[in-house]
């Protein structure tokens, strides 16, 4: 079965030069359809590129704040883990030991060895979930480490500079005072 084109050929209505123009219109038509195809299949996949990486820039800072909230976390159940282990336990005696915590002056009663360890510097005084800890210096340098605001007295036992000047120089201040 041949074409219509090939049939109108042969019953001389129709002649050569006038199908092979008819042939031409129509490949061109058909490539132009293409090319836009093409073009409009870029400028898309272009937008949808774009689309892309808008939504991996914000992904990428929404995971960034969970995983920030989930290392807040971790450290406090570290601190926490830390307290729960290596917090002296058997501190309560006769000597009163005052501290400050929020603005007001707190009292702390301790046995003598833990209040000369306290004024020393050996031990810090540590507040976690509105409870107060004694920890061992070390322990405590590590949580601070993690955040400043569960130590709340840590006395240091660097010896203070005399100034040459001072009057009151040749006096000591006994390590036993109590205020």
């Amino acid at each position: 079965m041949a074409s219509l084109q090939d049939q109108l050929l042969k019953a001389g209505l129709a002649n050569k030069q006038s199908a092979n123009k008819i042939r031409s219109e129509k490949r061109k038509k058909n490539k132009a359809v293409r090319k836009k195809q093409v073009e409009a299949d870029t400028s898309l996949q272009d937008e949808i590129d774009a689309k892309k990486q808008q939504q991996a820039a914000v992904d990428a800072e929404k995971n960034a704040v969970i995983k920030q909230a989930l290392d807040k976390k971790s450290e406090q159940g570290k601190v926490k883990q830390m307290i729960a282990q290596l917090h002296i336990k058997d501190f309560e005696g006769e000597l009163e030991y005052n501290y400050v915590l929020d603005g007001k002056v707190k009292r702390l009663l301790l046995n003598d060895v833990n209040h000369n360890a306290l004024v020393k510097g050996r031990i810090t005084v540590c507040h976690f979930d509105n409870v107060i800890y004694l920890l061992p210096t070390l322990a405590a340098d590590k949580i601070a480490a993690v955040d400043e605001q569960y130590i709340v007295l840590q006395n240091d036992n660097q010896p203070t500079e005399v100034d040459e000047d001072d009057p009151y120089a040749d006096f000591q201040i006994p390590d036993d005072l109590m205020w």
